[in-house]
């Protein structure tokens, strides 16, 4: 299991596997997303041209009803009764002056009359489909194709006037299968005006309460017109066109696999350098190239050197440094960090143990990466160590930072093994992490590290210019020592020495220095001049 585990680990790290697999996500996202917007644009050009067609056909019937109800008035208000010339002669007349009027007739028990007598005239049999209290309404009184027969009847009294097909597609013209329908009876029946016969309610999902007036179902748009009748709702349902993906959207597919392949091969020339990064800092170690530099820390108030930081750093053979931001976090991901701290340990050792053994009161705080705080072999590498070069534990400090206590359980137990055996523990960059008042007295902790953007806001309007005091407040609540980073300014040193800060360390009293100018620091008791860690040996 542990072979086939490590033979995919082993896979999945190589650089040209990864460069596959980042070509085929980034085209196919790239494809999916082109297409999800294609399809959305089609979707909305289908609803905005369904919007159109019903709006304009709204707009048409409104004109025929209004024209129809109009000549039936005319006719109602005129004496004639009966079916003589003269009135032929009048229904004639209103198809002359109504547009929309195809067929105006007269009708009395025994008599039946219109303006075209050789047509085999409107229907009289079938009851009304609606009655309202003036007027009558006939929907579909024919079905056949023929554009010049009645589609809409109304009537009024005696008289009936009717408009045909054609007065309705002249504006529209409906697609196959499409339908425009009048719907009563409270939405249970639907008469189709044009168009074929539709099942109504629709058998398929649809929101029939929702009040957008335009409904898309996965078949059909059906659009539901606004009218000023509640016995009645106009309804025109067509079917959705198929996805006529437009010709500029299929170098959609090209671009993408382009654009896959360019992510391709810079994942590949990522993952390349990284490797490569990563088996020089392999190499740095082996050749030596890492070096321990001290950074170092003093009382505000004497202006005395009280310890250091152990600072690891990286120079090429060429004299470059490479910034730590960059190897350390790779260093912890590919589990190169344990031999670093060993390093970093082993070397101070090496080079400040005689320092250490005559200076008492002196300490070195090393950091510490989450995967050491999380196990206690961090404690029996420093009990070796100490005991090889005479050194006591209270002069050894260990830093942590808030984000690297992942199991806080657990990392408080080798922290207080830690402590047990007389090494200070130092929370650093606190303030940057999550925390709290609570969350702190839970932890063996001697001393906070105020990070240096806090240390740079004091004095100005910054919102974090309050964030340092409260630290300071916070841990003289708790009894804990306070080392202010970043010390710049005289300034900055006066207003910490003020609010009850101890220790600091910065550019201010001195730059990063090698372990030859740390001693001599030390040995002669003065501070030493600032100078820029590229400039040292």
């Amino acid at each position: 299991m542990a072979a086939t585990r490590e033979t995919l680990r082993s896979w999945f790290y190589r650089p040209v596997f990864l460069a596959m697999i980042a070509a085929v996500l980034s085209a196919s996202l790239l494809i999916a997303g082109g297409m999800f917007a294609a399809m959305r644009q089609m979707e909305m050009r289908e609803s905005q041209e369904m919007n159109a067609q019903g709006e304009r056909f709204l707009a048409r019937l409104e004109q025929l009803f209004g024209q129809l109800r109009e000549s039936l008035d005319d006719l109602e208000a005129q004496p004639l009764r009966g079916c003589d010339e003269e009135m032929i002669a009048t229904l004639q007349q209103v198809t002359f002056n109504y547009r929309f009027v195809y067929e105006a007739a007269y009708m009395d028990a025994s008599r039946f009359c219109s303006n075209r007598p050789r047509q085999e005239g409107l229907s009289l049999v079938r009851a009304p489909d609606i009655q309202g209290p003036t007027y009558s309404y006939w929907l579909n009184t024919t079905t056949e194709p023929d554009e010049n027969r009645a589609a809409l009847m109304l009537g009024r009294g005696n008289f009936r006037v009717a408009t045909s097909r054609g007065h309705l597609t002249d504006m529209v013209d409906l697609s196959p299968g499409s339908s425009l329908l009048v719907v009563l009876d409270h939405g249970t029946r639907a008469i189709p005006v044009l168009g074929t016969a539709q099942t109504w309610p629709p058998t398929e999902p649809w929101p029939p309460k929702s009040p957008d007036s335009l409904q898309v179902t996965q078949t059909r748009l059906i659009y539901r017109m606004p009218t000023d009748n509640p016995e009645y709702q106009l309804v025109l349902i067509t079917p959705r066109t198929g996805m006529h993906v437009p010709a500029v959207w299929w170098w959609l597919l090209p671009v993408c696999l382009i654009a896959g392949a360019v992510v391709g091969f810079l994942t590949l020339l990522l993952v390349r350098q990284r490797q490569s990064l990563n088996a020089e800092l392999h190499g740095a170690i082996r050749r030596g190239e890492l070096q321990v530099l001290y950074q170092p820390i003093f009382d505000l108030d004497s202006r005395n050197c009280v310890g250091a930081e152990a600072l690891l750093r990286w120079r090429r053979p060429d004299g470059t440094l490479t910034s730590p931001d960059l190897f350390i976090p790779m260093a912890e991901n590919t589990g190169q960090i344990r031999q670093m701290t060993d390093f970093v340990l082993q070397r101070l050792l090496e080079q400040l143990g005689q320092l250490l053994r005559a200076n008492p009161q002196l300490y070195i705080s090393v950091n510490l990466a989450a995967c050491d705080v999380m196990v206690p072999r961090i404690g029996q590498v420093m009990a070796r160590l100490l005991a090889l070069h005479r050194v006591a534990a209270r002069q050894i400090a260990f830093e942590v930072t808030e984000r690297g206590l992942i199991d806080v359980v657990v990392a408080r137990e080798n922290l207080q093994a830690l402590r047990d055996v007389g090494h200070q523990v130092l929370i650093d960059d606190f303030g940057t992490g999550y925390c709290s008042l609570a969350y702190l007295q839970t932890l063996p902790v001697d001393c906070l590290k105020i990070d240096k953007a806090f240390i740079d806001a004091l004095g100005h309007d910054a919102a974090s210019s309050g964030v340092a005091p409260h630290i300071i407040h916070m841990a003289q609540a708790l009894d804990l020592k306070v080392i202010a980073e970043g010390i710049e300014l005289e300034s900055q040193a006066a207003l910490l020495s003020s609010e009850g800060v101890k220790f600091g360390q910065g550019w201010l009293f001195a730059h990063a220095l090698s372990a030859v100018q740390f001693i001599e620091l030390i040995t002669r008791g003065r501070r030493l001049a600032a100078r820029r860690m590229d400039d040292e040996a």
